[in-house]
C-alpha cells in the first residue's frame, strides 16, 4: 500500500499488488502491477478459489467453496457458500466493503456463479465482481 500527496494535501491510499501472471512491463522491463479496484478483485478471487488449510502457515485463509461442486444446488446450501463469502471477505480482505453477495448454482453445467457487490475503502465507486466456481471432469 503506498500514499500519493493530492492537491489539497490530504493522502490518499493506493493499493498495489502483483498479478500472478508476472509480466514484465515492456517499457522497464519490471513486473507490471495492478492497483486499487484490480488489486482488490484480484485478491477476491484468490481468497475464493482458495480452500482452507491450502496455505503454508496460514492455514485458515480460504473461502472453501470448492465442496459446493459436489453438492446439490439447494436454497440452504447456497445460504451456507453466501455466509462463507462474507465471512473470507469480512476476515481477510480490509480494503473492500461487501454490500451485496449472489450465488447462481447451475446444478446441469456444475458450476457455481458468485457475484459480489462491494466498495474500496476510502471511495464511493459500486463494484460488482463475478467469480465463476466449475468442476472439471
Amino acid at each position: 500500500m503506498a500514499s500519493i500527496l493530492t492537491e489539497l494535501g490530504k493522502t490518499k491510499q493506493v493499493f498495489t499488488d502483483i498479478p500472478g501472471s508476472f509480466e514484465l512491463n515492456p517499457v522497464n522491463g519490471d513486473l507490471t502491477k495492478v492497483v486499487n479496484e484490480q488489486s482488490v478483485k484480484m485478491s477476491i478471487k484468490n481468497l475464493l478459489l482458495t480452500n482452507r488449510g491450502e496455505r503454508l502457515f496460514q492455514p485458515n485463509i480460504g473461502g472453501d467453496l470448492r465442496a459446493l461442486l459436489f453438492e446439490n444446488v439447494t436454497p440452504a446450501i447456497l445460504s451456507i457458500a453466501e455466509k462463507e463469502v462474507r465471512r473470507t471477505l469480512e476476515l481477510y480482505e480490509p480494503r473492500c466493503n461487501v454490500l451485496e453477495v449472489v450465488i447462481n448454482g447451475n446444478i446441469d453445467a456444475n458450476f457455481v456463479r458468485i457475484t459480489i457487490t462491494f466498495t474500496v475503502i476510502n471511495t464511493s465507486d459500486v463494484i460488482e465482481y463475478s467469480v465463476l466456481l466449475d468442476r472439471i471432469r
